[in-house]
């Protein structure tokens, strides 16, 4: 009966919601595309996002008038596999729909993917995919042997299935330019062998995972994992299956599974190139610990291991101090007296979290969106790579409507659900970890300590040559991928293009003649920024473009413009070219690097809307003075 029940409720909603949609569509109003979004992120039936889907098109065939909302730049998708890829493909090309705009679709045929990837001439590599999703035959992943075979044996053909796999997507990237998500393998629920299911190497059970574990381990970093071992295990097994849909139409993929697989592909997708988030801003009371210090005191507080509550807020700390690991930067904003906030950090028992975790630590009475911009003044990082977490409907509100870069979460009244919401939100996932995300929370707090040298300096050139500065130039290399990944794909303010790439794209500009990229690493006195440059120029005939120009807002004002100016020209010069052009395409995040490029000389070509060109020639420049030591791999001035 409650089943009954459940069911009826979710047709009224589908029902409702299809319902505003055709209403919109009817008059068409432009905010059907925000509403369609909405419910489509929402709605977790397929029944009722297939109907989303059909919705979409008809729209896609009916002119909003000048506030279309759907945007429309073409993005190319390929979908191939050992199963039958429709509706699985519908739910994908709608869902990415949503977020990508005007989504182009390949879809293999049944079964045929080994024969699309290995010809040259097929129409996968005709279509010139950006993205290639593969999901491999899952009733061929299954040891072939006897199970009296040794464990050496099993071991060998694991990682044969695995490198054949990865020869395949191999195939792909030498034939195409495509990123490539290679979704893995969903062992068999059912009982099979029992106990000896769990201890033997060749069940299906077993097999099924070592092959996963290998595909992971030996994936090169242009095959991204779509994790469908995962995603069955948290569907439910026996509900992420269906057998008869095997036999019936060669789907192994319950509806409910296909759902959930088309939403994590899309996200993968859509993480590609957008940047996770950079800063966890946090409030105190009743977030990471329960009660409020002012009124209950240091002793007063829920926090520790006397108290379920308390132990869920010190398990919070916990997960929250773990994000560090990922480059994550910790603040606190919060209403309160400075030194009854500060207490707890620097006295109480329990406390994860210490003051020296935190960044920038901002307890006053001023409104949350104002201590929040000075947050993001001192860290020199964007409202948009906030996050904002608070137990206080109307703190989240406030800061939604004043500050809406940030992404504000409400946390949920019961404090051990704070980690699983945290986690559910998705927002501090990385495509890869570096050594120095590691130390993201040091180099805040050393800059912190320049700031205050800064400010008892007698003039800029005093405080620079006081810095005793050392930049260290150097080629792009694969060692460098991740943190050259993370730059390109999250530095908007000093970005003169702003274009996104991923490592594997990275990677083959390493090995275009062509190109010449190169980052640049600062150290002073107080300790390393680490790795705080990009640079990717490209030569076409006697001119070295410069395609790609980010930096850390860190080091504004330290000269690096200039010595890495100095590195460009020597460059150019070993390329045989007389000019460089540069070009600045603005965004709604980059205007302070508006005139970077008439600042260090060069000319303007044009100036408009739309972008600026500018360009300097080689002959007769002189390098720029600074007080910056260079070491270069690069030829020198």
């Amino acid at each position: 009966m409650e089943s009954l029940k459940a069911n009826t409720s979710t047709s009224k909603v589908s029902s409702s919601r299809i319902g505003i949609l055709k209403e919109l569509l009817a008059t068409k109003d432009s905010a059907f595309w925000q509403r369609l979004a909405e419910f489509s992120n929402e709605c977790h039936s397929f029944s009722e996002i297939i109907k989303l889907s059909n919705l979409r098109k008809r729209a896609n065939t009916i002119d909003f008038g000048p506030n279309q909302g759907t945007p429309h730049e073409e993005f190319r998708i390929a979908v191939v596999g050992g199963s039958t890829l429709y509706p699985l493909s519908e739910l994908i090309e709608h869902l990415l729909a949503i977020e990508k705009g005007n989504v182009k679709l390949h879809l293999g045929n049944y079964n045929n993917y080994r024969a699309e990837i290995t010809d040259p001439e097929s129409e996968l590599y005709g279509f010139d995919p950006e993205i290639v999703v593969v999901l491999p035959d899952e009733t061929t992943c299954k040891y072939a042997g006897d199970l009296t075979d040794s464990a050496e044996a099993i071991a060998t053909e694991v990682e044969r299935y695995a490198n054949e796999t990865l020869s395949l997507c191999n195939l792909i990237r030498q034939r195409s330019s495509a990123e490539i998500i290679l979704c893995n393998f969903g062992p068999s629920p059912y009982f099979d062998l029992g106990q000896l299911g769990t201890k033997h190497p060749a069940s299906d059970w077993n097999f099924k995972r070592s092959v996963n574990l290998a595909l992971a381990e030996l994936a090169p970093n242009f095959v991204h994992i779509c994790d469908l071992e995962f995603l069955a295990y948290r569907t439910g097994g026996l509900v992420a299956r269906d057998e008869s849909s095997w036999f019936e139409s060669k789907q192994l993929l319950s509806p409910v599974l296909q759902v959930v697989l088309a939403r994590e592909i899309s996200h993968i997708v859509c993480s590609l190139k957008r940047a996770s988030k950079k800063v966890l801003v946090l409030d105190l009371d009743n977030t990471i610990w329960g009660g409020v210090i002012g009124d209950d005191g240091l002793e007063g507080i829920e926090l520790g291991d006397t108290s379920p509550r308390g132990e869920a807020f010190k398990a919070f700390q916990a997960y929250v101090q773990s994000l560090t690991e990922r480059g994550v930067v910790l603040a606190v904003c919060s209403k309160n007296d400075f030194e009854n906030a500060i207490e707890p950090f620097r006295k109480h028992p329990e406390m994860v979290l210490r003051e020296e975790d935190i960044v920038s630590f901002k307890a006053n009475w001023d409104p949350k969106p104002d201590n929040l911009a000075r947050i993001s003044d001192e860290l020199k990082l964007g409202l948009d790579s906030f996050v904002f977490v608070d137990d206080n409907p109307a703190e989240i509100e406030i800061v939604r409507q004043f500050t809406p870069d940030v992404t504000a979460l409400l946390l949920n009244p019961d404090p051990s659900q704070f980690v699983p919401q945290l986690k559910e939100s998705r927002l501090f996932e990385v495509a890869s970890i570096s050594i120095e995300d590691r130390s993201k929370t040091l180099q805040y707090r050393k800059e912190a300590e320049r700031r205050n040298l800064l400010e008892t300096s007698v003039d800029m050139d005093s405080f620079l040559g006081s810095l005793q500065m050392k930049g260290t130039v150097k080629d792009f290399d694969r060692l460098d991928l991740p943190r050259i990944g993370q730059l390109i794909n999250k530095s908007n303010q000093f970005n003169l293009t702003t274009r996104r790439r991923t490592e594997s794209e990275v990677e083959r500009i390493i090995e275009d003649p062509d190109f010449t990229g190169f980052t640049m690493r600062l150290s002073d006195k107080f300790g390393d920024h680490g790795l705080i440059s990009v640079v990717i120029g490209k030569r076409d005939g006697e001119t070295l473009e410069v395609d790609t120009w980010l930096m850390s807002c860190r080091v504004l004002k330290r000269q690096v413009e200039e010595a890495v100016m100095n590195e460009l020209v020597a460059r150019a010069r070993d390329f045989g070219c007389s000019r460089i052009k540069g070009v600045y395409l603005p965004t709604a995040k980059n205007g302070m690097v508006k005139r970077h490029y008439p600042d260090l000389g060069f000319s303007t070509i044009r100036e408009d809307d739309e972008a600026g060109e500018y360009e300097l020639s080689v002959d007769g420049f002189e390098p720029r003075p600074t007080f910056i030591a260079i070491e270069s791999t690069h030829a020198k001035l």
